[in-house]
C-alpha cells in the first residue's frame, strides 16, 4: 500500500492509497483544498471538521448536480436513439415500396 502527503487549508496529511495511485490522489486532494479555500473566503476560518464538512457538502452538490446533467443528456440520447430507429424503420419501408412497384412495373412491360 501507498502512501502520499498531501496539503489541505495550508497543513499537511499523510494519507494510504493504492499502489501507482499517488499521482491521483494528490489531484483529488487538490480539488479538495480548492473547495476548502472557497469555504474560506466565503465564511471565514471555521473550525477545521466543520470547514471540511461544508467542503465535502459543496463537492457533493456539485456532484449531484452532474448526475443530474448526465441523466437528462442520457434520456435526450435515448430520443434522439428512438428516432433514429424510427427513420431507419421508415426507410427501410420506402426502400421496400419502391422495390416491389419497381417489380411491378418491370414485369409489366
Amino acid at each position: 500500500m501507498g502512501e502520499v502527503t498531501v496539503r489541505v487549508n495550508g497543513k499537511p496529511y499523510t494519507v494510504g492509497c493504492a499502489d501507482g495511485q499517488e499521482a491521483r490522489v494528490q489531484d483529488l486532494a487538490k480539488v479538495f483544498d480548492e473547495h476548502v479555500g472557497m469555504v474560506v473566503s466565503d465564511v471565514g476560518a471555521i473550525g477545521e471538521v466543520r470547514l471540511f464538512l461544508m467542503a465535502a457538502l459543496l463537492m457533493i452538490d456539485e456532484m449531484q448536480d452532474l448526475r443530474e446533467q448526465i441523466g437528462e443528456a442520457n434520456s435526450g440520447v435515448a430520443r434522439v436513439s428512438a428516432g433514429a430507429h424510427e427513420m431507419e424503420r421508415r426507410a427501410a419501408f420506402a426502400i421496400s415500396d419502391a422495390a416491389a412497384r419497381l417489380e411491378r412495373l418491370l414485369g409489366a412491360s
